[in-house]
Order: structure tokens, then C-alpha cells, then sequence
């Protein structure tokens, strides 16, 4: 490897470090989970992404929370073991599995339609799964692979889920963002691989701000329905999202992590924009790892942005009426 870029990844290092320290630092009188009363008997929350990480304990806060509780997760194998210590650390046998793959559309569209098929209601929905360090690649779809699983399969499913949202409303929508999306750029001709982005980063960075653009601009289209959304930076954590990357890397990461928020430290804003009664009539707002609304960056904040973005997704997702159906 050369030099320049072994140089490059360590200063990659030492800039996260650095930041997680700070955030860790700073983190003072954060909202946490148990502070919350909130029972959700009768309620049904998805998950998704929810076999490890964050998502694993946004389900499992979810589930002791009396929630019926879908994992939805690509593995079987995976999904199904997440399943059993959910029901085993809660008592909760309403812990669900079903199988999407989120950066396949038609995966996505029969999901959805299972769902709304088996479930007479659904409350909070949870957009959690992504990946980062994938080789840039065209699906069979014609997607670019990471747009598709980290922004253009999450904006399918919530649509395709839209109606049986509203005919339990209250209900939420909650966005896993990042503090990277400040990177990003909202480059559509990105999302079919017409363009490439520069690097791993920009790809994952540019997937963060569309995921904002996407809560803003649905929150504003359900103005009135009773279905908020709402989009969160889960902080630096540890988790398996740098496994697609090289060895140097994933060292890296596992050397500075020590310093990093644990997964269950990372799912606290996720689970307070999902349960708490203080996020309750709060709709296309971005809340930081310490549960604060926050602005994010100038771009993630562009109406025409929002809508630019929204109207090319519902074309490339073939998301039209009649596709509802």
C-alpha cells in the first residue's frame, strides 16, 4: 500500500477520534431511554436493518416496550437469532422476522405488501439499514447499489407503507441520519450511477443528506395526517458498518473505537424520536446523538432540493399509483 494513502487513512483516524472524544465530552444530560414511560401495547413498530447494531437495540427497547415488533432484516439466519434474545431479554413473544432485501425494489415492494397484507395497523416505522465501503455497482434494477440501500429502498418501503401509517395515526417515521451528511452532495444522476461519486465517502456522505431531504419533504406531504417524520444523527458508534471496508481500515476503526458510543449509547436518539412524548407533534425536524433538534447543514435544508430529489426517486423507484397497489 502506499504511503500517501496509508497517510490518509490514518489521518481519517486521528479526525474521528478526535470527534468522538469531543461528542463524548460533550454528551451531558442526554435523554435516555429508561427516562420514558412509554408503553406501546398494541402498537406495531418495523425495524429495519434491526439483526446487530443500533437497529438490534432500537427493536429490543421497542419490544420491552410491549410492542408487536417486526425485525426487518436481509439475513434469515441473522434476523431469526436477533429474534430469539429479543423475546428472551423481554418476554415479549410478539417479536417478529421478515425478509427484505432493502436494496432491492421488487424485495421492498413484496415486503410492503406482506406487511399490509398480515398487519392491521402499523405506528412507527423505523428506517435504520445501510451500508457503507460497498464498490460502486448498478443493481439489476439499474441502481446504483449503495443509493439504493441506504436512500432509494427506505423511501420506497415508507410510501408503500404510507396509507396503513395514516389509518393508525398517531404514528411516526424515524430517518437514521448521520453528522456526515454535511459531506454529501444531492446529486441525483448518483442514484441510477449515471455519475460517480468520487469515493466511499461521498457516497455514504451523499445518502445521509438524502435521507434528511426525504424526511423533510415527506414530512411536509403528511402535513395533517397524523403521521410524523423525522430524521436523527445516532453519533460515532460501534458497530459493523465499516465491514465492507479493507483491512487498514476496519484496524483503524476497531483500534479508535474504544472511544466510540456502543451501539445501545447509539440507538438512544432513534428510540426518543420513536416513543417520547416530547417528540410527540414535532414532524421535519433533525435531531442530533444527544436528542437535541439541531439544524443540519444549508443543503439539507433546500426545498427545491427536497422536491428535486423526491419527484426523480418516484421515478426510479416506479413509485406511481398504480404501484402503490
Amino acid at each position: 500500500m502506499e504511503l500517501s494513502c496509508f497517510g490518509s487513512h490514518l489521518g481519517w483516524a486521528a479526525c474521528v477520534l478526535v470527534l468522538a472524544l469531543l461528542l463524548r465530552a460533550r454528551r451531558r444530560g442526554a435523554w435516555l431511554p429508561r427516562m420514558s414511560p412509554t408503553d406501546l401495547t398494541g402498537k406495531t413498530a418495523i425495524v429495519t436493518g434491526a439483526n446487530c447494531g443500533i437497529g438490534k437495540y432500537v427493536a429490543l427497547d421497542l419490544a420491552r416496550r410491549n410492542a408487536r415488533t417486526i425485525l426487518a432484516c436481509r439475513s434469515r439466519e441473522r434476523g431469526q437469532a436477533a429474534v430469539e434474545e429479543i423475546q428472551r431479554a423481554t418476554g415479549n413473544p410478539n417479536v417478529l422476522l421478515r425478509i427484505v432485501d432493502i436494496s432491492n425494489m421488487a424485495s421492498v415492494r413484496r415486503f410492503a405488501k406482506q406487511i399490509r397484507q398480515e398487519e392491521k395497523r402499523l405506528d412507527i416505522l423505523v428506517n435504520n439499514a445501510g451500508v457503507t465501503g460497498l464498490p460502486f455497482s448498478i443493481t439489476s434494477e439499474g441502481l446504483e447499489r449503495t443509493f439504493a440501500t441506504n436512500y432509494l429502498g427506505p423511501f420506497l418501503l415508507t410510501n408503500l407503507l404510507l396509507d396503513t401509517m395514516k389509518g393508525s395515526a398517531p404514528a411516526r417515521i424515524v430517518n437514521v441520519s448521520s453528522f456526515r451528511h454535511v459531506g454529501g452532495t444531492a446529486n441525483v444522476k448518483h442514484l441510477s450511477g449515471e455519475e460517480r461519486p468520487k469515493n466511499f465517502d461521498q457516497s455514504y456522505n451523499s445518502t445521509k443528506l438524502m435521507n434528511i431531504l426525504f424526511t423533510n419533504e415527506l414530512a411536509r406531504r403528511l402535513q395533517g395526517t397524523g403521521v410524523t417524520a423525522n430524521s436523527i444523527n445516532p453519533g460515532i458508534v460501534r458497530t459493523e458498518i465499516m465491514r465492507h471496508f479493507n483491512w487498514l481500515v476496519r484496524l483503524l476503526f476497531s483500534i479508535t473505537s474504544i472511544f466510540f458510543m456502543s451501539a445501545e449509547e447509539g440507538a438512544t436518539s432513534t428510540i426518543y424520536c420513536a416513543v417520547s412524548e416530547e417528540v410527540a407533534d414535532i414532524t421535519g425536524k433533525y435531531f442530533d446523538s444527544d436528542c437535541r433538534l439541531v439544524l443540519p447543514c444549508a443543503a439539507a435544508r433546500d426545498p427545491g432540493l427536497e422536491r428535486k430529489l423526491w419527484e426523480e426517486s418516484e421515478r426510479l423507484t416506479g413509485l406511481t399509483e398504480s404501484g402503490r397497489m
